[in-house]
């Protein structure tokens, strides 16, 4: 890591002479890649400084407490170190996931699709739970969270459930959530406190930009309208505001029932199938992006699995990277950091190796 972060402060440097020059500036595209550069390379220098800086402070209060033989003196010393620990830790941590460096899809919007697989009703529980894990997260981070569509189950639950987040590094902490998730607890349904294991499939979809947006005919599309059910009060099964659209060509089939106006839920599914459509013309397109997405879905299977969430053992594993938490009920939170910033850094590893 010290070998890597001196080439980028030298780096940083080269930067700083180049945004001084006349030449850079009149040039408005080069400035303004350089002024990102700028402002990634000083972010890893800010916390270098505050790792050393740190480092430095806790060596200072390690050989302080050696001397001193003042009982209340050595506590407050204690309390110190403790706390130059852990900022040196954090530092270390936030350093080694910053030296993934930048990718221009890091900022896009991106849609999560959550179905229940294995498990009928308690799956769909799990499908809800994960949906509020998500959005607390996406609240920790200032995201903006929307509901597109979904299909609720008779017990609470979700059947299927599509949202979109958009934000500064959304894509960047979310792009490996997609894939099976696997939970293991004690059904409200199970009466002899059996452990029971279901699953749910995740895929994490890149919004199209401007320059992938499909053109839809409306020629292929077959629009059916039908009446909203669920939870919403006296507007349920009141008017047929539902709908459900076709591309008949693809085959692809949306619906939405979110808003209580048949004009907007069609916008949301228009939305959502312009995106599975673009979706589809990039794993045509790439090989690499057909495998990852087939990689992602699954087929919902128990035996498929990314993650398993324990919740008798309060316990969370990520399978590809071999972690393993004991915090379940703080992840569930919201509280995901442990799990995306070294899921970043090790695929990000791994593409180097490749």
């Amino acid at each position: 890591m010290n070998e890597k972060v001196e080439t980028l402060l030298v780096r940083l440097r080269e930067v700083e002479d180049q945004l001084g020059l006349p030449s850079t500036f009149s040039d408005q595209k080069l400035y303004r890649q350089l002024a990102q550069e700028h402002s990634y390379l000083s972010e890893i220098r800010d916390l270098w400084n505050q790792c050393k800086r740190a480092e430095k402070q806790l060596t200072e209060s390690l050989s302080l407490l050696e001397e001193e033989s003042d009982p209340e003196m050595q506590g407050l010393l204690r309390e110190e170190i403790a706390r130059l620990n852990k900022e040196k830790e954090d530092g270390l941590v936030a350093l080694q996931n910053l030296l993934v460096p930048p990718d221009p899809r890091d900022h896009r919007t991106i849609i999560l699709e959550l179905r229940a697989g294995t498990g009928g009703d308690e799956a769909a529980l799990f499908v809800a739970d994960c949906v509020r894990m998500y959005q607390y997260y996406a609240t920790s981070k200032n995201w903006r969270c929307e509901v597109l569509s979904s299909a609720p189950s008779e017990l609470g639950g979700y059947k299927e459930y599509v949202m979109s987040l958009a934000g500064p590094n959304v894509f960047r902490l979310m792009q490996y959530e997609g894939g099976t998730h696997r939970v293991q607890r004690v059904p409200a349904t199970e009466t002899q406190g059996r452990v029971h294991t279901s699953a749910i499939t995740m895929a994490v979809l890149l919004e199209p930009d401007e320059t992938e947006k499909v053109q839809i005919d409306e020629k292929d599309l077959q629009i059916d309208t039908y009446r909203a059910s669920g939870a919403g009060g006296q507007h349920v099964n009141r008017t047929d505001s539902a709908v459900r659209i076709t591309h008949v060509p693809t085959g692809t089939i949306v619906a939405c029932q979110e808003e209580r106006s048949q004009h907007k839920n069609k916008e949301k599914a228009m939305r959502i199938l312009a995106l599975r459509i673009t979706e589809e013309l990039r794993r045509k397109a790439s090989a690499e992006m057909s495998l990852a997405r087939s990689s992602q879905v699954g087929s919902g299977d128990r035996s498929e699995r990314i993650r398993t969430y324990n919740f008798p053992q309060n316990r969370v594993t990520d399978h590809r990277i071999n972690v393993t938490l004991y915090k379940l009920d703080r992840v569930m939170e919201g509280d995901l950091d442990d799990l995306t910033l070294p899921l970043v850094n090790h695929f990000y590893q791994e593409k180097l190796s490749s």
